[in-house]
This record gives structure tokens, sequence and C-alpha cells, in this order.
């Protein structure tokens, strides 16, 4: 498998999931910018849709959106623990987190990225997260990850994105079952290999 990846951007969750999934994989970095890959390649020309990430699987069929590329790479390996069973409640559960992280947490972050928006639209956007921050924390507070059960790729996506503050100035003392839960998943050996390979740890 090869993972077409920028540095802490979205993609960084599906990283994790293949660190913490044990499978053999490579990478390859993109520049969104300019829309090509480190070998050179128009990347439109590989995913029409232009954005990270992207998993070319071995049979050379590609995979696109990271949560149903870390679902795809839980299935793989289901003795690893990363979802659980397909049919269950509990993968519904999963889905239903990886749907709010997309929907309410990745995009809520949009905005923030471009130094052209306007103060009045980045305040807005800063409230918004707020109002979600002030929702997900007590649920951090009463158990280590999102899941009753234990550790899932929806930790490694909602890590990426709570991450983005250290690089935006958002302060999370406000929420130190959030900050708690960063400096958690931090610490996994396969959350820290996927910051070094994109250069994001010493």
């Amino acid at each position: 498998m090869l993972l077409y990846f920028t540095p802490g951007a979205c993609s960084l969750s599906v990283h994790i999931a293949l660190q913490e999934s044990g499978l053999p994989f490579e990478r390859e970095r993109v520049d969104l910018k300019q829309h090509r890959t480190a070998s050179g390649d128009d990347y439109f020309g590989l995913n029409a849709k232009g954005y990270v990430p992207a998993l070319r699987l071995d049979d050379g069929s590609l995979l696109t959106e990271g949560a149903a590329i870390v679902q795809y790479i839980a299935d793989l390996v289901p003795e690893r623990g990363l979802a659980p069973s397909a049919g269950s409640m509990a993968r519904v559960r999963l889905q239903e987190w990886l749907s709010f992280i997309g929907s309410e947490i990745h995009k809520g972050f949009g905005p923030l990225w471009n130094p052209l928006v306007p103060a009045e639209t980045r305040s807005a956007a800063e409230a918004r997260l707020y109002h979600w921050f002030d929702w997900l924390a007590p649920q951090l507070a009463t158990r280590p990850y999102l899941l009753e059960g234990g550790y899932s790729v929806a930790d490694g996506y909602l890590f990426t994105c709570l991450n983005w503050c250290n690089f935006l100035q958002l302060s999370l003392d406000k929420w130190p079952s959030l900050q708690a839960y960063l400096t958690r998943m931090s610490e996994r050996p396969a959350v820290q290999a996927a910051l070094r390979a994109e250069g994001l740890k010493a």
C-alpha cells in the first residue's frame, strides 16, 4: 500500500492507522499548493479530488476519504482491535464519531488556516469549535478514548484535528480533559512514529 500524505494534514489520521495496524506500507508526500507528488507526478492525475489522504492498494485501486480508509485498514487486521466488528452497535458508534469529527471538528478548523479570512469570520469559526470542545470535553473526562471499548481509529482522527491547535495558537487550557487526551495520544508509539515520519517530531 502507498499512502499519499501532506505533513500535518488530515492524512495524518490514516498514517496513524497504518502505523497502528503493523501492515507494510510506503508513503509519498504531496505538495498541495503545486499538486505534485515528491516523485514529480501530477497529483490530480492520481486523485481527481486533489486532496489528501489517498491510499493506493496493492491491486492498483485507489481509496480516498479518511473515514473510509481508516475503517478499511482496521478491517484488514481485526486482531489489532482498531475498530469494532462490522454490523455491531459499537461499529455504528465508531462511524458516528468519525462523522462528527469530520463534519464539526475537521471542517471547523478550515477557516483558521486561511490568513485572508476576515477577523470576524475567524472569531465565528473559533466560537463554533469551542462550542464543540465544550461538548466533547466531559466525555473524555470519564474515559481515555472515544469508544467505551478503548482505542479506535476515530481517536487517530480526533488527535489529528486537535493537534492543529498547536499550530494555530489555540489554547486548550479551558478543557483539561482534551489537553490530557492529546498528551495521552501523543505517547502512543504509532502516533510518535507517524509524527516522526512526517517531520513533526524529533
